[in-house]
């Protein structure tokens, strides 16, 4: 009896995203709440005056662009994602521990080297969706940018769960420039400056690249008739 073909990857990833998702659904908003009190009693509370970051030429040469907000907040759309995709519990379970790692390591960052962004003469119009992000998420914890940092471990997980799903690399290319569309918005909406983002791509590929490397999705199988 030969075993029956895998499932084209569009099927099979729908069938990832419907497993568990009575855990994945409230696992999600347990971690993102519990990582923003966390994010925002550093934010407001900081052991000491931050370190406002230097700005380089990057940063000068990349210009305020409104535009960038929704690639921006588009985040947590994206890092939902890479969950949402595990096939069975042991799969969710290591998402979990490599997103509540990164993310203590960058609060453990920020609560002993605070740092912020420069103020930028930018003018926010009162009641636009800039000026809320603005008095929402100050220019405060801003080296490693966890943003990024979050965006480049997202991408290392999808890029292998698609490569074991038998996406193409189109697919697979997408992903890549959907990372970097959310890094560059970081510094087109003037959330974070060069060296912010460069650090949290380094701390984004230290949970990243191990634990790409160490989970292989297999193929979901149609079941048997």
């Amino acid at each position: 009896m030969t075993n029956p073909p895998p499932l084209p990857w569009p099927r099979a990833a729908a069938r990832h995203l419907a497993a568990l998702w009575w855990l994945k659904l409230p696992g999600i908003t347990a971690g993102m709440v519990v990582f923003f009190a966390a994010y925002f009693q550093l934010l407001h509370h900081p052991i000491r005056p931050p370190f406002v970051m230097p700005l380089t030429a990057v940063d000068r040469w990349v210009g305020f662009t409104p535009a960038a907000l929704p690639l921006y907040l588009s985040l947590w759309v994206y890092v939902s994602l890479a969950p949402g995709l595990a096939a069975n519990l042991g799969q969710l379970r290591a998402w979990f521990l490599a997103a509540i790692a990164l993310g203590l390591a960058g609060l453990g960052l920020f609560y002993l080297f605070p740092t912020a962004v420069p103020p930028f003469d930018t003018v926010w119009a009162q009641g636009s969706a800039f000026a809320f992000l603005k008095n929402t998420d100050a220019s405060g914890n801003a080296c490693p940018s966890l943003h990024v940092a979050f965006a480049v471990l997202t991408a290392f997980v999808i890029a292998r769960r698609l490569r074991d799903l038998g996406a193409g690399a189109g697919v697979r290319a997408l992903n890549g420039l959907w990372c970097a569309g959310i890094v560059w918005s970081t510094l087109a909406t003037r959330q974070h400056v060069l060296l912010d983002a460069v650090a949290g791509t380094v701390l984004g590929a230290a949970f990243g690249l191990p634990f790409a490397r160490g989970w292989r999705i297999s193929r979901v199988a149609p079941p048997s008739e």
